[in-house]
């Protein structure tokens, strides 16, 4: 098993016991958003952002510098991931077309919808400072976290 597949397992761990007790949505996205900054040194920034009621992507939780507040519709990371329904991993943001720059910092970027009763209704960001911080095993892992947030 690689490093980083042995480490996610530890930290998937690790949330559930942290969440399990607590059934509230946003107290686990705080959790998870810590434990996943914090265990992690390339995220540069760890969030989520919802689709409010009137279908604008805002921030909620998130760990790192300032976020952007609402996200333009249908532009970026975020909104391509919502629109596909599907993870987007960026290599490298400065060639993704539309990517919406909250920090001048970040170079590359996974996201990865949060699905409620077979709708997407909002993801969980993650940027790096460095290029090409994402892979395969960032999504296999990072998506079964996710879950975790309404099981």
């Amino acid at each position: 098993m690689e490093k980083k597949e042995g480490k996610y397992l530890r930290i998937i761990s690790q949330i559930h016991e942290l969440t399990m007790p607590v059934k509230n949505p946003e107290s686990r996205m705080a959790t998870i958003c810590a434990v996943l900054h914090y265990k992690f040194p390339q995220f540069f920034w760890t969030g989520f952002y919802f689709l409010s009621p009137k279908n604008e992507l805002e921030v909620t939780t998130y760990q790192g510098p300032l976020a952007c507040l609402r996200l333009k519709k249908n532009t970026g990371v975020c909104w391509a991931s919502i629109n596909e329904q599907n993870t987007i991993i960026v290599s490298d943001v400065h060639n993704f077309d539309g990517h919406i720059a909250c920090n001048p910092l970040s170079k590359s970027e996974i996201v990865i919808p949060i699905f409620r009763d077979n709708k997407v209704i909002g993801v969980l960001d993650i940027d790096s400072d460095k290029i090409n911080a994402f892979d395969s095993i960032d999504s296999k892992y990072l998506n079964k976290i996710v879950d975790m947030i309404y099981c």
